[in-house]
């Protein structure tokens, strides 16, 4: 088992570091499906060197994540490859499993996007950090115990000795992505490939991933490859990009050539995906449409046996108001309270307060009570996949809340009217006959939306509607959002970790953080001068700010 540096300290490079350490050459995916071939990746070669980053970007569907799954033989049971993959002189893509996992999980190791799915439940953090140990570095469960809570504190998870007996569910999504990173370093890997990792976290928490994992490359000297959609991100951390496009790569070279003066097309459109404008601004006269006044919502928390429990204020003393036509934004880190409090204002949750919709006090209102206003107040989950019915089609779908609130339209009526709501989203009626899982994670956002623009709401609610799509992808859902609500007069509450996308569509902003209110205005004025030292510190960890852009 090998040294790990202390803080500071570096691990010393030799001349063989300047040769590749993982070279693919020439390497294909195809899927067999029941429709045909589906060619996935086509003759794509890639290296990188220890202690280098290299990015591979593209859109989804581009084939990055399926060049390196191929690569570490995690390809699904349809899946063909040809070519080569080299690691320390050896083709590693014609293994046999056992041979193949003496080198990935050992010295080829990947973090994943979504460390709650990649965690299992039932273990515990360190059952779940010590086993890597066991199986791949013939340590001792003792042993492993002892380096699982060592590798937690080098991915600077607070208390570790409490968090290495506690589970998945008992962490945040930034402290599951450290101890991921940690089970990825057991073994003291030579590459690590990281899949989209900061893709699901906020700003805050997003730049302090990143800048544990150039930390512990820098200590650790190993090779990186970043696979990811976020250019801001690689402009950040890569030293060399290669740029994929329909299963190829269309341009390769150093980050700040192909930033500066991109050779393809493709990759000047990636550039340019950056959510930009801004929304018409509203009649300061406009009508109010939703107020809320002192929203509360708490949750009692036991803490344990002959403990007793405590009352966690996830919405505290919140107050606002959404004229007709207008986007407020709602911005923070994960568990700012930002999303409870718009399921709080649908009184989809208990709350202590007054919520006033179109006139009408509906808080404390029963289920019942609700059902006739429901039609009106909409709401856009954040995974369209998890919130689309796999068992449905997407005309049935969309049709579906007609049934409950227009009971009389026949289903003639009802089908014609799911076609208008799928070309309003600018999607063809004739996938009407499709089910989700046939469509990108684009296409199945835009299904969402016409699901809750065929009811024709007064107010939308929309929770991280963008957050885990391509940067091309949300520019065009924002300009789709901003279209529908010129057409139809919306009114958005708009919930997002995403500072970029957010100035694109609100009229105005509020900062959350555990739970309050620290600062709201308009959306020019909170993001050229902001006035809180947490809303200043959002600004910084997106990249957004003036001198950055400078730098760029």
């Amino acid at each position: 088992m090998r040294w790990i540096p202390r803080t500071g300290e570096a691990k010393i490079m030799t001349e063989t570091d300047t040769n590749p350490v993982l070279t693919i050459s020439g390497l294909t995916v195809d899927f067999d499906t029941p429709t045909g071939p589906v060619h996935a990746v086509r003759g794509v070669d890639i290296n990188v060197r220890a202690g280098e980053t290299v990015a591979i970007v593209g859109e989804s569907g581009s084939g990055k994540s399926q060049t390196m799954m191929a690569a570490m033989g995690l390809l699904a049971s349809n899946g063909r490859t040809s070519g080569e993959v080299t690691y320390q002189d050896r083709n590693i893509l014609g293994m046999s499993v056992r041979e193949l996992n003496q080198v990935r999980g050992k010295k080829i190791t990947m973090i994943f996007q979504e460390p709650m799915t990649s965690l299992d439940p039932l273990y515990t953090i360190g059952r779940q950090l010590a086993e890597p140990m066991v199986v791949h570095g013939g340590l001792s469960w003792k042993a492993a115990q002892a380096k699982a809570l060592e590798l937690l504190a080098l991915v600077n998870i607070p208390e570790p000795e409490r968090k290495i007996k506690a589970y998945p569910y008992e962490l945040s999504g930034g402290q599951r992505q450290r101890v991921m990173i940690a089970m990825a370093l057991a073994n003291d890997p030579d590459v690590l490939i990281a899949d989209e990792p900061t893709t699901a976290l906020d700003v805050t928490t997003q730049a302090q991933i990143l800048e544990l994992l150039a930390d512990l490359q820098k200590r650790l000297g190993m090779a990186v490859i970043f696979i990811t959609h976020d250019l801001g991100i690689v402009r950040k951390i890569a030293d060399r990009v290669y740029v994929m496009k329909d299963g190829e790569v269309v341009e390769t070279g150093e980050t700040r050539p192909i930033f500066e003066t991109p050779a393809h097309p493709y990759t000047r459109m990636l550039l340019d995906a950056e959510p930009t404008g801004s929304k018409a601004v509203v009649d300061p006269k406009a009508p109010i449409l939703l107020e809320a006044q002192k929203i509360q919502v708490a949750f009692a928390l036991d803490a344990g046996f002959l403990t007793p429990s405590h009352v966690l204020k996830a919405v505290d003393d919140v107050s606002f108001s959404l004229r007709r036509g207008q986007t407020l934004g709602i911005v923070g880190e994960s568990g700012s309270g930002k999303s409870t409090l718009g399921r709080a204002v649908l009184n989809l949750l208990p709350a202590s307060g007054r919520v006033v919709f179109n006139g009408e006090l509906i808080s404390g209102k029963n289920r019942a009570s609700m059902r006739a206003l429901r039609r009106n107040m909409q709401l856009v989950f954040q995974d369209p996949f998890g919130s689309l019915s796999p068992r449905l089609t997407v005309g049935q779908i969309i049709s579906e809340g007609l049934l409950v609130h227009e009971p009389s339209l026949s289903a003639r009526e009802r089908d014609e009217r799911a076609c208008q709501a799928l070309e309003e989203v600018a999607l063809d009626p004739v996938m009407r006959n499709r089910y989700p899982h046939e469509f990108s994670g684009g296409q199945r956002q835009r299904i969402a939306i016409a699901r809750t623009m065929v009811l024709k709401p007064d107010l939308v609610v929309l929770d991280e509607p963008t957050s885990a799509l391509d940067r091309t992808i949300q520019k065009q859902i924002v300009d789709l959002l901003r279209d529908l609500q010129t057409a139809h007069g919306l009114t958005y509450l708009f919930i997002s970790h995403d500072l970029a996308v957010v100035r694109a569509i609100a009229d105005t902003v509020m900062v959350m953080q555990r739970g309050k209110v620290v600062e709201a205005g308009q959306t020019e004025d909170i993001f050229e001068a902001p006035q809180s030292a947490y809303t200043r510190e959002l600004i910084g960890a997106a990249l957004l700010t003036q001198s950055h852009l400078a730098e760029g």
